[in-house]
């Protein structure tokens, strides 16, 4: 049986040194800023086509949902909420040279639909229709909709 792929161990190293810095921390409000200085470098690294999408998201989700803090997690763009718990997350394609980035939703999300919803989404790029669809599901995600 083959072991992990170069990325995913390089996932697994950026995931180790975030709960390091996480743990060695001070500050919350230090910590907060890094954070969101790691994930905006994060997203400028990234190889054009998936920091177009990387851009449009944070933009998203910073503007809808401006109390979920960005972060990385696994090394790629995260919005965690008060707790600290991610809500929302991107895995660009480049990272694992899939064909499409996934917008992925974590259990604390409130996406809740009967007995089974989806909690990823296929993104290959970002045009108005996309952009309303993914700030419908971070104001849902969130709990800001009105019901």
């Amino acid at each position: 049986m083959p072991g992990f792929t170069k990325a995913e161990r390089e996932a697994m190293a950026a995931r180790a040194e975030e709960l390091k810095a996480e743990a060695s921390s001070g500050r919350k409000g230090s910590r907060k800023a890094k954070d969101e200085v790691a994930c905006l470098d994060a997203i400028a690294g990234m190889d054009p086509e998936d920091k177009a999408v990387a851009e449009r998201v944070h933009a998203i989700v910073t503007r809808t949902a401006p109390d979920l803090a960005p972060k990385t997690w696994y090394g790629m763009p995260a919005y965690a909420d008060a707790d600290g718990k991610v809500v929302l997350f991107l895995q660009v394609r480049g990272k694992f040279g899939t064909r499409y980035c996934t917008l992925g939703f974590n259990d604390v999300a409130r996406l809740d639909d009967g007995s089974m919803w989806p909690s990823a989404y296929a993104v290959t790029s970002i045009d108005t229709d996309v952009e309303q669809r993914i700030e419908a599901l971070v104001t849902r995600a969130c709990g800001l909709a009105d019901d």
